[in-house]
């Protein structure tokens, strides 16, 4: 067994198809084939099904997939931490975030690019439950989510600034004052909310139940792109952070302060404490820490 194998492997999870597989890995899709049989093989156990194409893994294939995963982050992170003990960062930076994360990750990424051009980024969209999942199993460098009920002994942590809210329009079909929206007058909008499982969608609930108000939203979903597509096209308004930068994407799209609206519990950046950790975790950490000290 070898590490390509696993790399081999997990290319065909996140592909779902041998061709596409093989050409990620650079190799041909015989080469995929034979050396996949191989690990069977050794393993002795059948951990793919086969027809005339892909037809998913077996039992045994999702458990070993997920120790695939563990694996291949751990020798990235050995790696890494190599490399950092020869006095450079290498290798790809992997951070989690909440949806609707008031965060703006740009911000960190550029400064991380600007001091170590070799690193690269990964970014991925998580709940808070797989987020701490993959940073207890070093499949994530550092996460964005909520600092509620977060273990404190087992995870170190970086308060980020109180989440407010505003509401995300388009002034073609749309227009208000200046002056601060209220959750009442929201009441009369079409609006458009993320699933109700959602933890942002738990603050919005509060501040609309603890009035005494109760939405009808015209659309929920648990995609924001969706979101943002329905917002772009008139069809709703939606409540979002109020820092996002969102009202950026588009000329006409503007984001309306709503007043006493913040979420239920603080972001925070977060590392996991146990070794082995991230050395580029560690530095990203404590280059975030440089950055909002400096503003």
């Amino acid at each position: 067994m070898d590490i390509k194998q696993l790399k081999f492997l997990i290319a065909l999870d996140e592909t779902r198809h041998f061709g596409q597989a093989a050409a990620r890995c650079n190799i041909t899709q015989p080469t995929l084939s034979m050396r996949l049989r191989s690990l069977e093989e050794e393993l002795e156990l059948q951990l793919v099904n086969r027809g005339q194409r892909f037809e998913g893994f077996t039992a045994p294939g999702e458990r070993v997939l997920a120790w695939a995963r563990t694996v291949l982050a751990a020798y990235d992170g050995l790696q890494a931490e190599a490399a950092a003990c020869r006095g450079h960062l290498v290798g790809t930076l992997r951070l989690g975030l909440v949806p609707l994360s008031s965060f703006d990750p740009m911000v960190l990424l550029e400064r991380m690019h600007e001091l170590h051009p070799n690193l690269r980024f990964e970014l991925s969209s998580l709940s808070s439950e797989q987020m701490l999942e993959q940073l207890a199993s070093n499949q994530l460098d550092l996460g964005v989510s909520y600092l509620e009920r977060l273990d404190n002994e087992r995870f170190d942590s970086l308060a980020l600034e109180e989440t407010r809210m505003g509401l995300l329009y388009d002034q073609r079909h749309f227009s208000f004052s200046d002056e601060l929206l209220s959750w009442k007058s929201l009441i009369e909008l079409p609006l458009g909310l993320l699933t109700s499982g959602m933890h942002f969608r738990q603050s919005i609930d509060h501040n609309f139940h603890s009035r005494g108000l109760n939405p009808l939203p015209l659309l929920q979903t648990d995609s924001v792109h969706q979101l943002l597509q329905a917002v772009q096209g008139g069809f709703c308004c939606a409540v979002m952070p109020l820092q996002s930068g969102l009202e950026t994407l588009s000329e006409h799209v503007r984001l309306q302060p709503i007043a006493d609206a913040q979420t239920l519990a603080r972001l925070g950046l977060i590392m996991r404490r146990s070794a082995p950790r991230s050395a580029l975790a560690e530095a990203c950490f404590s280059t975030y820490k440089t950055i909002i000290g400096a503003s």
